[in-house]
């Protein structure tokens, strides 16, 4: 086995070890902004199989996202109870997708690659969201990334073009039932 498999063999079994790290890293990340750029992927496996490369032009991030469903605010005028509209609202979009957006509106002059899950407790979710910088020169010389330079490629994120925006938008689904899902955004 390579290095990368006993990393993701390290992630999947979850055993002590895993444990008390994830509890020592969650007190550390609590305590830090909801987007921080990291130099290093928490999950050296995962980003390197979603097109990560540790040369310029690549960058890392972390974003916590909250979880559970939205809270309403409680209507002022009258109307009946099932009528309020205040619990069960939860958003088309997922998780991976919001913390996507929430990066590239930090970082607007990169471009989302792709993101991976790396924590969880009762309240938030962190993600580790890959970026490229398509003015890099390294990004433009590179034949297997420069296509992300193109013009169509900008604010792709927005649009839902990443692995989850794709998924949140149904495009998973091909063939019968799955007819009038492309190319609309909404579901």
């Amino acid at each position: 086995m390579n290095a990368y498999k006993y990393v993701s063999k390290f992630w999947k079994e979850r055993n002590q070890e895993f444990k008390q790290l994830r509890i020592s890293r969650l007190v550390q990340w609590r305590r830090e902004p909801s987007v921080i750029r990291i130099e290093n992927p928490t999950r050296i496996d995962r980003a390197r199989a979603l097109g990560y490369r540790r040369k310029k032009g690549y960058i890392l991030a972390r974003v916590r996202v909250p979880r559970g469903g939205r809270r309403k605010s409680r209507p002022k005028s009258g109307r009946r109870s099932r009528r309020m509209g205040v619990r069960r609202i939860t958003p088309k979009k997922s998780r991976q997708w919001i913390a996507e957006e929430r990066c590239w509106r930090r970082f607007p002059n990169l471009e989302v690659l792709n993101s991976y899950p790396v924590l969880e407790d009762g309240l938030h979710r962190w993600f580790e969201v890959v970026l490229v910088d398509p003015y890099a020169p390294e990004i433009i010389s590179d034949p297997k990334i420069n296509w992300i330079c193109n013009r169509s490629s900008r604010g792709r994120v927005a649009r839902g073009k990443t692995s989850a925006g794709q998924k949140s938008r149904g495009l998973r689904r091909r063939g019968k039932g799955a007819e009038h899902i492309r190319p609309s955004y909404d579901r």
